[in-house]
């Protein structure tokens, strides 16, 4: 099984839901961890 990056979105969202209802605490930095990194790849800096 090959992992691309369409495979890659879901996996993080599965793995952030778990530990949100886990430690409700975490939703603040995920989330905000999650916009950055959606910010930088759609600005293109990471490829």
């Amino acid at each position: 099984m090959v992992i691309g990056i369409g495979h890659l979105q879901p996996i993080v969202a599965l793995i952030a839901g778990i530990l949100i209802l886990i430690m409700p605490r975490l939703l603040n930095f995920i989330v905000a961890i999650y916009l950055i990194l959606v910010g930088v790849i759609g600005l293109g800096l990471i490829k």
